[in-house]
């Protein structure tokens, strides 16, 4: 499906892993979007799982949902906020997914009798896909993120294909490597070896690097450009100094003042008429950096005694929706991380006084959930400001069931299938799956309507009667104690458009400054130039609390 003129740009890794591919992927889309292009970014996983659905987010990182349902890699979360707008799952592929392909057509008689074999027939089902993705979403350049690092067995046919794409399409292609040059704290100098062995290995692939962005703790001075474009074979204005920078939404002005998205357009032979206009996320940045007044923001959670990779990764896209409507709101949003565990026998809940709000996020399983359920009682019966993403909003009416309606035992179907008084419960067609063993994109995935009640808080502050939210989850309220519940005090003032689907609860603002939850996941779809309204709710409550 070979596209006339389409442009491709392949980002990949060199030196070692987590050195920011997904961010440079990002930026370079927002440039070139910004230079008036239609782009579409592309992420390549090489695990063999068919999607990101039944990675642990403890070793991954959270797994990011698109409108479609398809669970994808974190990265995809970034593409969609730099860009802002929704990508589709045509822009997503793993090995799983095309090693399945492959084999689904061979047991059809697809390759008609053929032998089929990594080349060219799972190659070309790569390149395939890459030109679907393009035609898909109607775009000039596609930028293409290959997961891992060069010389990793893994991704060794996404590069295959990418080069016989250069091949077929030599005008068309470009290379970027992201690499990492180390400053050895005993030598204190900055070193270029690694990256030039890097290049070296891309070059056993057949492939060369047009442009590298030299990710470093510093600035790249020019003899160290000079050094890496005599040993990498690259033009030295195509080495593009990366240091480390406090927000990653500093990177696309970074790369545009050295003037990257003239050089990618040269590189793509594009024309360069139109100019960047970066005034809106100059903007965002400068609210960002510029906020002075600090809104304490306590996050309750299960992973938080595991490692700070678990803090950053696992809850990334709540880090990011909180930070966009902190800044609309003009306020520093200070996040602390506590772990549910310490409040499971109800015992130091006070702690949580020193909070401005408090955010239980999603998740699954039983380890914390009476901590958090303690967390929520507090900020209930102590007016702070509490936000419940999905799980936290199953457990914010768990907790309103026992304390307000005196039903002992409240508890979810997930923790306990046989409690007295199951508030939550699993989805009628979920039981056979879960029987079954089919937990792989199985759950309520994507973006799903929701009905808002007229006078509610979630109501005002989206401004909306309907609005489309995306969901990750196998369980509901039940059904059988919605009735009671609400005639308890408790309004579900988000609900499917025909009313058996609870999506939002909340008290009335009369009897709480901010207490709500959603079944959806809202920080899904928050970007730095559109913060979420009902992130920017509690952080407005929040920030009444501060003072």
């Amino acid at each position: 499906m070979a596209l006339d003129g389409h442009k491709y740009i392949f980002v990949l890794g060199g030196v070692m892993s987590g050195v920011g591919k997904g961010v440079a992927t990002s930026s370079m889309g927002l440039i070139l979007q910004q230079r008036g292009y239609g782009v579409n970014l592309v992420k390549v996983d090489p695990y063999l799982n068919v999607d990101a659905g039944t990675m642990n987010p403890t070793e991954h990182g959270e797994v990011f949902v698109l409108d479609s349902g398809l669970e994808t890699d974190q990265d995809m979360g970034n593409y969609e906020r730099f860009l802002n707008r929704d990508l589709g799952p045509e822009d997503y592929m793993t090995s799983g997914m095309v090693y399945q392909s492959v084999i689904n057509r061979e047991r059809a008689l697809g390759y008609n009798g053929h032998f089929v074999e990594a080349i060219p027939h799972v190659r070309d089902e790569i390149m395939e896909r890459i030109q679907a993705a393009a035609a898909h979403n109607g775009s000039r350049i596609s930028v293409i993120e290959i997961g891992g690092t060069i010389g990793d067995f893994q991704n060794a046919l996404f590069i295959e294909a990418a080069r016989v794409l250069k091949v077929k399409q030599p005008d068309d292609v470009a290379f970027v490597m992201v690499s990492y040059l180390p400053v050895p704290g005993t030598i204190g100098e900055m070193k270029t070896r690694p990256t030039q062995h890097a290049v070296r290995e891309l070059n056993s692939y057949g492939v060369q690097a047009d442009f590298i962005v030299a990710r470093a703790p510093q600035p790249l001075d020019e003899k160290r450009k000079e050094k890496l474009a005599i040993w990498c074979n690259v033009r030295q204005d195509h080495i593009i100094s990366a240091p480390d920078v406090k927000s990653i939404y500093d990177v696309p002005l970074n790369f545009e003042k050295d003037n990257l998205g003239d050089l990618l357009l040269d590189a793509l032979k594009l024309p360069k008429d139109t100019k960047a206009d970066f005034s809106d996320w100059e903007s965002f940045v400068n609210k960002m950096k510029g906020a002075e007044k600090e809104v304490k923001i306590g996050i309750v959670g299960k992973y938080f005694d595991t490692g700070d990779f678990v803090l950053s990764d696992a809850y990334l896209s709540v880090i990011e929706a909180l930070k966009f409507s902190a800044a609309e709101v003009g306020v520093k949003a200070v996040i602390e991380w506590v772990n549910a565990k310490d409040f499971e026998n109800g015992e130091d809940v006070e702690k949580l006084s020193v909070y401005d709000g408090i955010l239980v996020p999603g998740g699954f399983g039983q380890t914390g959930i009476e901590g958090k359920i303690q967390a929520i009682r507090y900020a209930r019966e102590n007016k702070i400001p509490y936000f419940g993403l999905c799980y936290g909003m199953q457990l914010l009416v768990i907790e309103y069931a026992r304390s307000v309606l005196g039903l002992e035992g409240a508890i979810t179907a997930e923790i306990d299938p046989n409690g007295k008084h199951l508030i939550v419960d699993v989805m009628p067609e979920q039981k056979d799956l879960i029987k079954d063993g089919k937990f792989g994109g199985t759950m309520r995935l994507g973006t799903y309507p929701a009905a808002l009640s007229e006078g509610s808080i979630a109501q005002a502050a989206y401004g909306a009667s309907e609005v489309q939210e995306r969901h990750r989850h196998r369980y509901e309220i039940n059904p059988e104690y919605v009735e009671q519940i609400r005639d308890a005090g408790l309004v579900f003032s988000g609900t499917s458009p025909n009313g058996v689907l609870m999506e939002i609860a909340e008290l009335p603002k009369s009897e709480h400054p901010f207490f709500l939850g959603t079944q959806f996941h809202p920080e899904l779809k928050a970007r730095p130039l559109a913060p979420h309204p009902l992130f920017s709710a509690f952080l407005r409550a929040a920030s009444e609390k501060a003072g």
